[in-house]
């Protein structure tokens, strides 16, 4: 354990020496993430009544402890501002009262300030010439100090301090507790008024709050938002409201209190009421795309184009599941968007705030969101951010994290050492009528093998050796007892569960299609697999976004791409054709008309934009312009083009130092390369022609190419 430890510090200081100099508020890591997701979460109304998440809320540490030991060749005058009470030490001695500002002599020194606040978490500005608040200081909300009878301070070496949280607040007026998202008015695009009521049309899915402009008289407006001109007409139906009442003769402009998901809103005046106009102030989070995809093929342009808006629709403060309903953090729903965001905005700060708040505060009292599956995603998010982003302090910050909440899982196996419900647990998997959830399912035990994989993974980036011994071997246990238990030759599957220590006869998609890509099959047992699961019909097919999400991506894995192309068409196409703005919560070809809208036993219930019906952003990204990380942020990545029946396409993908630039025909492939060493991969039918480096013949029509950064290449081939 002291090697690890030793290993985390050493790799601190190594860290922090090249961070900028640039002074930003601090807070301890995942305070202000969990406290601004309290927050939001707790934003959401049904029918304007407070709908509160069903899981354990924790909070922020009230109480903390900064540090940083600084070596001046000159003395320094140094401000410091706080979000509550505050005292200050310098070199171990208190100063007197709450210094606004302190002159440090030259020479080395250590500064400590501990700030408490109830109300939101405690956070510091500190900002001289060369001393500067950032992630390099170190924090604890427990310093076990204390002095002895002859006033000497104690030894607080059993402290467990961690570099200090940030986000982008960089002036000392960005307090963190007064952050909102920005807002810009918008218009309405139609407006038709009957009797007296009025539809507002803004066009297409978006998000904010409503504005009605010179309203007077005395009574009450009532408004019905809806996804849908359904949704909105229905006032019974639709699942958020809001009114005003008011008496006045002077027209004044009235804002909606709290921001809701629509396209129409149905204005219903009662009373002797006047109204101007109404418009809208959208609300949204301000991250610029880094990636791109276009093609030949305009349904797929389209696409892309919708996808795109629907993940930045649903990335807000964090990345929620949908803006309509829920309006709550969901790890298996943010997973799928950790993965788009790596394809398109690349924002590594949305996807730690979503990652601290979704893991809250030990102890461990239940799973994530209480869905076993959905903690199993967070542990894979923290390896899947280290990959794709190369922060490794992350990581770091989270491994005691991960290990409780490891511990947890570990402590609710049954006596066979496998994953079987118990009391206070939801098996989610997916949205589909009659799937079992009793008994030991295979998917379950599949997500344990590689979150335990993923746990083996980074226990040797923080060189802690003995758990990453333990975790491995019991990965590999684990991995065993899947195929011991639920592979069956007959049905060239792996089953859905075992019931009573028999294997059932239902085969379903989930752990089949997760085995692929995960790699855990054999050659052989992955093209039985695609024959037997994947392209039989007979199989109960997926209906949601989110597991379609899985299912494509499985089939890309093994070649796929033409026959992915045309499910994609026909998918998130046929919602395009029903006049789907952003993508669903859920789509079956099978419903006609306003069944499209029911959910949860509610004729208005699905959410018309969620998350993660934007996968097609991924998988464009890395199974068609076919780029993804072989090491910590693009260090050695790889590029595997695959046109899957297109023409050409062309785009982009962010990497930590820029995008790869790609541009892909039946002739020609182009690649720009800013990170790392990357290795294109490619087939011809004759030899390749590149003039800017070395084709490597790989055999059978395989050929390579090393991609070294900022330096772009053309090759001439045959598709």
């Amino acid at each position: 354990m002291k090697k690890w430890i030793l290993a985390i510090a050493m790799y601190w200081i190594g860290a922090n020496q090249l961070m900028a100099q640039q002074a930003t508020w601090i807070w301890y890591p995942g305070d202000y993430e969990i406290w601004l997701s309290n927050q939001m979460q707790n934003r959401r109304t049904d029918r304007e009544t407070f709908f509160p998440v069903f899981w354990k809320v924790d909070s922020h540490y009230p109480l903390m402890d900064f540090h940083k030991v600084f070596d001046l060749k000159e003395p320094e005058e140094v401000s410091i501002v706080a979000e509550g009470q505050y005292n200050v030490k310098l070199d171990g001695k208190p100063l007197e009262g709450t210094p606004a500002t302190i002159l440090v002599p030259a020479g080395k020194h250590k500064i400590n300030i501990k700030v408490f606040n109830q109300a939101s978490p405690p956070a510091v500005f500190v900002k001289g010439k060369t001393i500067i608040s950032d992630g390099s200081w170190l924090t604890t909300f427990e310093d076990k100090e204390w002095i002895d009878e002859s006033g000497k301070t104690s030894d607080i070496s059993a402290t467990q301090w961690q570099p200090a949280g940030y986000w982008n607040f960089n002036t000392v007026n960005q307090l963190p507790s007064r952050f909102k998202l920005p807002m810009v008015p918008q218009a309405a695009v139609s407006k038709q008024a009957t009797g007296n009521s009025m539809l507002v049309d803004f066009g297409k899915e978006t998000f904010g709050l409503v504005k009605l402009h010179g309203l007077k008289g005395k009574g009450t407006v009532r408004l019905y938002y809806g996804e849908s001109k359904e949704e909105a007409l229905s006032k019974d139906g639709a699942v958020t409201t809001d009114h005003v009442t008011i008496d006045r003769t002077t027209a004044m402009d009235s804002v909606m209190p709290l921001t809701k998901a629509y396209r129409y809103v149905n204005i219903v005046k009662e009373g002797d009421v006047q109204l101007d106009d109404v418009s809208m102030l959208y609300e949204y989070a301000d991250i610029p795309d880094k990636g791109s995809f276009v093609c030949n093929d305009t349904l797929i342009n389209k696409i892309y184009d919708v996808a795109r808006y629907t993940l930045h629709l649903s990335t807000r403060e964090f990345f929620v599941d949908g803006i309509k309903r829920d309006r709550w953090v969901w790890s298996g729903d943010a997973y799928q968007s950790y993965l788009m965001n790596y394809y398109l905005m690349n924002d590594n700060g949305t996807v730690k705030r979503t990652m601290y708040a979704l893991r809250g505060k030990d102890p461990v009292t239940g799973h994530i969101n209480t869905i076993m599956d959905y903690t199993f995603y967070w542990f894979l998010g923290i390896y899947d951010y280290y990959l794709y982003s190369g922060d490794k302090t992350f990581l770091v910050q989270n491994y005691d994290r991960m290990k409780s909440l490891m511990d947890y899982v570990l402590g609710r196996r049954n006596k066979d050492g496998l994953m079987e419900w118990m009391p206070g647990d939801w098996i989610f998997i997916d949205w589909a009528a009659g799937l079992s959830k009793k008994g030991e399912v295979s998917f379950e035990q599949l997500l344990l093998a590689r979150s335990l994989e993923t746990m083996a993974l980074c226990a040797a980036l923080v060189n802690d050796k003995a758990g990453q011994a333990t975790y491995q071997n019991m990965a590999a246990s684990t991995k065993k007892k899947l195929f011991d238990i639920y592979w069956n030759e007959q049905k060239k599957a792996l089953v859905h569960s075992r019931v009573d220590g028999k294997q059932t006869e239902n085969v379903t998609r989930y752990a089949n299609m997760f085995a692929i890509f995960f790699d855990y099959f054999s050659a052989q047992q992955k093209q039985d697999v695609k024959k037997s699961v994947l392209l039989n019909d007979n199989i109960q097919k997926i209906t949601t976004p989110y597991m379609r999400f899985y299912e494509l991506e499985a089939l890309c894995a093994m070649g796929e791409q033409p026959f992915v192309l045309n499910e994609m068409k026909a998918y998130w196409g046929g919602m395009l054709q029903l006049g789907a703005t952003s993508f669903w919560e859920e789509y079956n070809p099978t419903k006609k008309g306003a069944e499209h809208y029911a959910m949860y036993g509610r004729e208005f219930g699905k959410s018309l934009c969620h998350a993660w019906g934007a996968s097609p952003i991924y998988l464009l990204g890395k199974y068609y312009l076919g780029v993804k990380p072989l090491s910590a942020g693009y260090a050695t990545y790889e590029v595997v083009p695959n046109l899957g029946g297109l023409q050409w396409m062309e785009g982009k993908v962010p990497t930590p130092e820029g995008e790869i630039l790609l541009n892909v025909n039946t002739k020609q492939i182009r690649i720009t390369g800013a990170a790392g060493t990357g290795t294109l991969k490619f087939k011809s039918k004759s030899k390749p022609v590149c003039k800017e480096g070395m084709v490597n013949d790989k055999g059978n029509g395989n050929f390579e190419l090393t991609i070294e950064k900022n330096k772009t290449y053309t090759v001439t081939y045959k598709l």
